[in-house]
């Protein structure tokens, strides 16, 4: 199966709400963050994850859809460029997430060697995943994608995340 990242584009407007709308019915949590962007006026939220204005306090950051080759998307990627204390501690510069109906199908791990990829393109040479303690899916991807344990982030709540850096 022929696996690729996707800039967001308007061309795929039927097949993400198909994302969006299956993610939205698990209630799961929707990471990363931009699916949880209301796709209702889809062209304006397109364009506000292709925009390179960065609000006050935030950071540059890139958004990819994994497709497959029927254009299906399969899952979504958020690369930031820089860090903040916020997300040296608990997120890092990739989020990533896979389509509920599509995981433990090796995508996770697929995604995130492209994002990888990607963020070499961006010179980042030591990049840093994280995932909570109890997402043993996310732990093992990022360890297949040769993540090096560090130091854990206990949050305000008692969460714990794992982090690791991958040395591109």
């Amino acid at each position: 199966m022929s696996l690729s990242l996707v800039k967001p584009t308007v061309q795929l407007k039927k097949e993400y709400l198909s994302f969006y709308e299956e993610w939205k019915e698990t209630g799961e949590k929707m990471i990363p963050w931009v699916i949880k962007k209301d796709p209702t006026h889809f062209e304006e939220m397109v364009q506000s994850l292709l925009d390179s204005d960065v609000p006050e306090g935030w950071v540059p950051d890139s958004t990819y859809w994994l497709v497959n080759e029927d254009n299906r998307i399969l899952g979504v990627v958020n690369i930031r460029h820089r860090l903040t204390e916020l997300l040296h501690n608990s997120g890092g510069h990739i989020g990533y997430g896979i389509r509920p109906s599509e995981r433990r199908k090796g995508y996770a791990t697929k995604l995130l060697s492209l994002a990888l990829e990607k963020t070499r393109q961006l010179e980042i040479n030591s990049v840093l995943v994280v995932c909570n303690e109890d997402n043993t899916g996310s732990y093992r991807t990022i360890v297949n994608n040769g993540g090096v344990m560090d130091t854990d982030f206990i949050e305000e709540d008692g969460n714990v995340i794992k982090r690791f850096w991958v040395e591109c």
